[in-house]
């Protein structure tokens, strides 16, 4: 069996990482081999990449040369070769969130990102993207009620509207790939939706 690859995407505070495990255990349980990572990380050098992002000054452009960067060595060291084994993949984010936060939220030429995509990632897309949508103000109050600010999730309201908005036109690319999700739902009623979307794919 070929293995399938997933995403999970969001704004910062919509609940996606919290359905990781859960989505995982459920498809242990239907005999698949699962792998779940993340982005920016999910190898020493993309990890390394990922503490330079998230915590030192940089324009658009070095953010998006360094996420590129550490999803080349992610794609080469990680999720190509469990493909390759058959496994499922379970990502935290890809580059759908390149275009939403870099390309959306910073305004950055999106083109670039297009040909870095090409690129980077010589056709490799997920066979799944489970965008969890949420209203980037509800979003603020559960990030303001978890944890202290990383320097994207301190950013104001309207980078977030400029961020959703960023996953929307992705959706509206490539729908059949997409699954949206209402995050801004009780955590039960998403998981609800989560396997529907999994169900109809006879997965």
């Amino acid at each position: 069996m070929p293995g399938r690859f997933i995403t999970f995407e969001g704004i910062d505070g919509a609940g996606k990482s919290s359905h990781l495990e859960p989505l995982a255990a459920w498809l242990r349980a239907r005999g698949h081999e699962v792998i779940v990572t993340r982005e920016p990380g999910g190898t020493p050098l993309a990890e390394a990449l990922r503490e330079l992002l998230l915590h030192r000054p940089m324009d658009a452009m070095s953010e998006a040369l360094l996420v590129f960067a550490a999803r080349r060595d992610h794609l080469r060291q990680a999720i190509e070769p469990a493909l390759a084994a058959g496994r499922t993949v379970l990502c935290d984010r890809f580059t759908d969130a390149t275009f939403a936060y870099q390309g959306g939220g910073r305004g950055f030429d999106t083109a670039i990102l297009t040909q870095l995509e090409a690129w980077v990632q010589q056709g490799r897309q997920p066979d799944l993207t489970l965008w969890f949508d949420l209203p980037p103000a509800t979003a603020a109050r559960r990030r303001a009620a978890a944890r202290a600010a990383d320097r994207f999730e301190a950013e104001d309201l309207g980078f977030f509207e400029r961020v959703r908005a960023g996953y929307a036109q992705r959706q509206q690319a490539d729908p059949g790939r997409f699954e949206p999700l209402d995050a801004d739902d009780t955590p039960q009623a998403v998981w609800s939706s989560l396997v529907a979307a999994m169900e109809r794919r006879g997965w």
